[in-house]
């Protein structure tokens, strides 16, 4: 197995420092803490409100325990059968393996109104304490204290994969991505506007992401610490999967530990999936979706005008794909806008690109289409190699560009790509990244053993036949420009490509280079050098410290910045939504 150059400063576990100290409640001898000191208080009703992935039996199962005489109402009684919820959610559900379409519906939608009132009707004649618990459980009752157990997204997809089913059916040994379409497309959609409607009712966040070891602050708290967050820069908590095209680079240069045989993926820049951490007054730390301060403090994060066009929806991703001593990923292209609108209720599609971090001498990228290609025999082609007839022909179709470090290849939605092996990519791209349509994965089976699914009737109704070898060159391969060059200075834009939202703009320098943010949050990426400094020109933060290849977040309230080398030669790649 090959190394890389690393410095070894890559931080796998950011924590976001804050101005006021925060206590928590730890463990559940902590969460028993809080519920005494308010039976103390002549509190009765307790409503343990659960983000689905948080297990409502589990939560049932510990409050039983501690408290023997009190009255326990799991909220999942009201529930619809599985199979009417089946029928509710039939249309977003789909019959596809990967894609499914927005729901709109809200968690009222999954209850038997008749159901809930009988709930209702127990708290009100019970002499007891009574605690009502699960997804959904405030809309049984008024409450004299309510928690709300959140978890992070990449922890309920861990969960999935050993075992743990839907919120809304029994599935325990479904499919990973059975299980993840379901979440990303109905579940996730309900619990976040349903969270959303509770933040000022909410009296305690409980961080649910250790099943033993609850930690819960005061809502106060957390939101000072989300506000103050939203104000400064900072990096979320990055996770790591492998893949079946996965290679060495990220387990080298990220410090990452032995045991899968590869890294294919590293999510260090997608808020919707990502986490952040907070530190606690006892050292530990406390954890949350990044969703949280999309949701609670979007116009200081995502500038006004972002939050206008795209509503809370964080538009920029940054994520890693490894094929260094790996493979090709799979041939793919992402929709059109018109198209991921109508068919999936999307409101915008995945335009992206990728700027290469490192490469192997041989590394490459597939983009575009040659000149003169034949869509019928293509698409023929793709169909026999679909059915294990032919092994397709790539390089007959598709342009093989080589590529080095510091390259950045251009994708709107629409053109044929995917990277070849031994290319480590900074993909940086809008935020819709589940809208894949895999044209042909060179033959492989994923990790699961099951055939990657191919989705070539999508794939043919969105490909940019227009875009062969000569638009290619001219457009979307290095298409860098430069805006500001000095002595020590140079500013670059990168792309992306003007049927794009996003811009990028690259900063090299062995000193400091000042920035005059628009109205946009900004995500960026030391993708040279071995540390810089991010530092308030007015004083409003303390300087931060980023390490090479670490992603991090500047919000649009910062306005203006200054990026400073710690040492030798930087260059830092800053995306942002266009005016």
């Amino acid at each position: 197995m090959k190394t890389y150059r690393s410095y070894g400063n890559y931080v796998t576990k950011p924590v976001t420092l804050v101005k006021s100290k925060l206590e928590a409640y730890v463990g559940w001898d902590g969460i028993s803490q809080v519920i005494d000191e308010n039976i103390g208080k002549g509190k009765r009703v307790f409503v343990m409100d659960l983000y689905p992935g948080v297990e409502e039996s589990q939560v049932k199962e510990k409050i039983e325990r501690m408290y023997e005489n009190a009255e326990v109402i799991g909220v999942s009684e009201a529930l619809y059968s599985y199979e009417k919820l089946d029928d509710i959610f039939r249309d977003y559900i789909t019959k596809d393996r990967v894609f499914g379409y927005m729901t709109g519906k809200s968690i009222n939608h999954c209850f038997d109104e008749e159901k809930l009132f009988g709930l209702k009707e127990r708290v009100e004649k019970s002499g007891k304490t009574v605690f009502v618990i699960g997804t959904g459980a405030s809309l049984v009752t008024k409450w004299d204290v309510i928690f709300y157990f959140d978890i992070n997204r990449w922890e309920i997809q861990l969960r999935y994969r050993k075992g743990l089913s839907n919120w809304l059916c029994d599935n325990p040994d479904a499919p990973i991505l059975t299980k993840y379409k379901r979440g990303f497309f109905i579940e996730w959609r309900i619990a976040d506007k349903h969270k959303d409607a509770l933040w000022n009712e909410i009296d305690y966040m409980v961080d649910s992401n250790l099943e033993e070891k609850p930690k819960a602050i005061k809502m106060e708290d957390f939101r000072s610490a989300f506000k103050e967050a939203s104000n400064k820069p900072f990096r979320m908590e990055p996770y790591f999967d492998p893949g079946v095209w996965g290679g060495q680079w990220m387990r080298s240069v990220c410090s990452l530990p032995d045991g899968p045989d590869n890294y294919a993926w590293s999510f260090d820049g997608v808020p919707e999936e990502n986490s952040i951490n907070f530190p606690l007054s006892n050292g530990e730390t406390i954890s949350f979706p990044m969703m949280d301060m999309i949701l609670l403090e979007s116009d200081a994060l995502l500038g006004k005008k972002n939050v206008a066009r795209f509503g809370r929806e964080f538009p920029i991703r940054f994520d890693f794909l490894d094929t260094m001593d790996g493979q090709n990923l799979s041939l793919q292209v992402h929709p059109r806008t018109e198209y991921i609108q109508k068919t999936f209720g999307m409101h915008y599609t995945q335009d992206e690109s990728y700027y290469i971090l490192d490469a192997e001498d041989d590394a490459c990228v597939y983009i575009g289409l040659k000149e003169g290609v034949d869509k019928e025999a293509m698409e023929r082609d793709l169909r026999s190699a679909e059915k294990g007839e032919i092994i397709f022909d790539a390089e007959k179709y598709v342009n093989k560009v080589p590529v080095k470090k510091h390259d950045h290849i251009l994708i709107p939605a629409g053109t044929v790509h995917c990277s070849g092996k031994n290319a480590m990519v900074l993909e940086i791209s809008a935020t819709p990244y589940i809208f894949t349509f895999k044209l042909w994965d060179w033959g492989r089976v994923g990790l699961d053993g099951l055939p990657r699914p191919i989705h070539i009737d999508h794939g043919m109704k969105n490909i940019e036949w227009k875009r062969t070898t000569s638009w290619v060159m001219e457009n979307i391969v290095n298409n860098i420009k430069t805006l500001e060059e000095k002595d020590d200075y140079k500013k670059e834009v990168t792309g992306l490509h003007e049927l794009e939202f996003i811009e990028t703009e690259r900063y090299t320098t062995s000193t400091f280079f000042d920035v005059e943010m628009t109205d946009s949050v900004q995500q960026l990426n030391l993708v040279e050098g071995k540390s810089a400094l991010i530092e308030s020109l007015d004083g409003s933060f303390p300087p931060f410290e980023v390490h090479y290849a670490e992603s991090f977040i500047i919000p649009s309230s910062v306005k203006r910045y200054r990026g400073r080398s710690n040492g030798g030669e930087i260059k830092v790649v800053a995306a942002f939504v266009r005016n």
